[in-house]
């Protein structure tokens, strides 16, 4: 069951650590753009968010979701996220590495992007709800 506050803050307030973790794995891509047999990673964000709003609302476990088609599922390890998925090239390396230095930097902006709009959006939530409390 949830209480007052998650509730109040809505879909955002799940939204914000799991924004948080995509930028780490994004960042991580482009750091080992020159790694040879790196795959790149990325997170699943619509199901991730899903399972996330689904635990906050009835507290269990909700299902993994479905992966788009250029993912692959990569295996559980434990402590890791089970919503990351390797992606798949879209120009073929010969050392293996999935890296694309210009595509990762492209979604790390918007990634960026999209975290500073939960954070603004969380942050205009809160001073409302300062507002309501003092009544200034």
């Amino acid at each position: 069951m949830s209480n007052p506050i998650s509730s109040y803050l809505g879909l955002q307030a799940d939204a914000l650590p799991l924004r948080e973790q995509r930028m780490k794995l994004i960042a991580s891509n482009l750091a080992n753009a020159d790694t040879p047999g790196y795959q790149a990673r990325d997170l699943d964000f619509n199901a991730a968010l899903a399972d996330a709003a689904q635990r906050r609302q009835h507290g269990a476990p909700a299902s993994t979701g479905d992966t788009r088609d250029n993912h692959i599922p990569l295996p559980a390890v434990p402590g890791g996220d089970a919503f990351a998925v390797a992606r798949v090239a879209t120009q073929a390396s010969l050392d293996g590495n999935t890296v694309d230095p210009d595509a990762e930097r492209a979604a790390y902006g918007r990634a960026a992007l999209e975290y500073r709009a939960s954070l603004n959006f969380l942050e205009s939530k809160v001073r409302s709800l300062m507002t309501a409390i003092t009544g200034q």
